[in-house]
């Protein structure tokens, strides 16, 4: 469905609804990583503006990474600076604002619309700390064209992607194309990174707030990682590409498979995309003997506790996290929708395809470690992951430094 007759769509839905507030003279902020289309979230605000005359709403955009976001976010709350009444946090995050007390409650909603893992991660303590903006997870983009060149199906096992990558490469005779790209650089992606083949052996990291470390596991998944870049599956620097360098590489056709999230979809079959109507998604291989896993992402919609609008700005955040602009930006943006239904929706499927296929991946997707001490638990992970693939150190020591440091931390 375009644009403007989902917006039709929406403004009907709205005025079913019933009365609208009235909100006179507000003018509201709203922080969205520059990584998130933007300017679709504008699109959306245009409508709420239109059935909101009283209500003026700016975005500001910020960095490309959870990390860039969540250290600019930090700053502006730690000093209840009240420029922003909206914000967009990581999944991981709601749980982290709400104990700082950085973000207003919605008190005891109803959440039973939403996808159970959002649902369950915007609300502590009984209480609603925030509302689902869209859903994500971790997926594997290859190249159709390419696979189905060589007569080859998507892997199920890392060791099958590893040999498809070799007979591809082999063959394309491109010295710029490469056979896979993930998050090496110390980023929360490369948290994932790591986590993806430690999950696959049947294996987790931290249970009911306990440490419940694998160190066998935890170094066949760097050793994993590192043979990708020492055997030329991957590029040497590959300990510089954050999220979204893996998107560009794979979008402007210099990559056989990606580890990337919903987000690369769009880009994919943009106009400036070198493989539009190439692509393929699929899940994530597995560890061979194992069984394939991926990381829950999403992204969720926070009122800050400093706003001098706090009842504007949680009729804003209730909009955006509707089904009605959940719909909108999945047709239009291919975000992955926290409505379990709305994978198969016509209109959705239209514009994105591989979404009737999504919503099991979603579901299953494992989260990362529910713990008051992530940040510190990400950031032994992610320079841990950096390190072993920058060379610094083995596989087999980043495996040791990573139980050490987390014992400290999870005590």
């Amino acid at each position: 469905m375009k644009y403007t007759a989902i917006m039709v769509a929406m403004a009907a839905s709205t005025m079913l609804g019933g009365t609208l507030p009235a909100f006179a003279d507000t003018n509201l902020k709203v922080y969205v990583s520059s990584q998130h289309q933007p300017q679709l979230w504008r699109k959306a605000l245009d409508q709420y503006e239109a059935k909101h005359p009283g209500v003026k709403v700016t975005i500001e955009t910020g960095g490309n990474t959870s990390e860039a976001q969540a250290q600019y976010l930090n700053t502006v709350m730690s000093a209840k600076d009240p420029s922003l009444d909206v914000l967009i946090l990581d999944v991981i995050r709601p749980a982290q604002f709400a104990a700082a007390g950085w973000t207003s409650s919605f008190g005891a909603k109803d959440m039973s619309a939403y996808l159970p893992a959002y649902a369950e991660a915007n609300t502590v303590g009984g209480k609603v700390v925030a509302l689902p903006a869209f859903a994500d997870s971790m997926f594997l983009y290859y190249r159709k064209d390419l696979l189905d060149k060589y007569g080859i199906q998507p892997p199920k096992t890392w060791d099958e992607l590893k040999a498809a990558a070799k007979k591809i490469t082999e063959g394309e005779h491109n010295p710029d194309l490469q056979g896979l790209s993930f998050q090496g650089k110390a980023i929360e992606g490369a948290v994932c990174t790591f986590l993806l083949p430690y999950w696959s052996q049947g294996k987790n990291l931290v249970e009911n707030g306990k440490l419940t470390y694998d160190m066998t596991a935890a170094t066949k998944s760097l050793e994993l990682w590192k043979s990708f870049v020492d055997d030329g599956t991957a590029k040497k620097n590959i300990a510089e590409v954050a999220t979204d360098d893996t998107r560009k590489e794979f979008q402007a056709g210099n990559v056989v498979f990606a580890v990337n999230w919903s987000y690369a979809w769009a880009q994919s079959q943009g106009k400036d995309s070198a493989v539009a109507g190439k692509v393929g998604v699929a899940r994530l291989p597995a560890m061979t003997g194992g069984t394939q896993a991926t990381c829950l992402g999403g992204w969720e919609w926070g009122v800050s506790a400093y706003s001098t609008h706090q009842d504007e700005a949680k009729a804003l955040v209730e909009y955006l996290s509707s089904k009605d602009v959940s719909k909108f930006m999945a047709a239009n943006g291919s975000l992955l929708p926290t409505y379990p239904d709305l994978y198969k929706d016509a209109d959705v499927l239209k514009s994105a395809p591989w979404f009737a296929n999504a919503l099991d991946v979603v579901q299953t997707a494992k989260p990362r470690p529910v713990t008051p001490r992530y940040n510190e638990v990400s950031e032994v992970i992610r320079t841990t992951v950096n390190g072993v693939l920058a060379g610094v150190m083995t596989p087999k020591d980043g495996a040791a430094q990573i139980e050490a440091r987390l014992k400290r931390i999870l005590r």
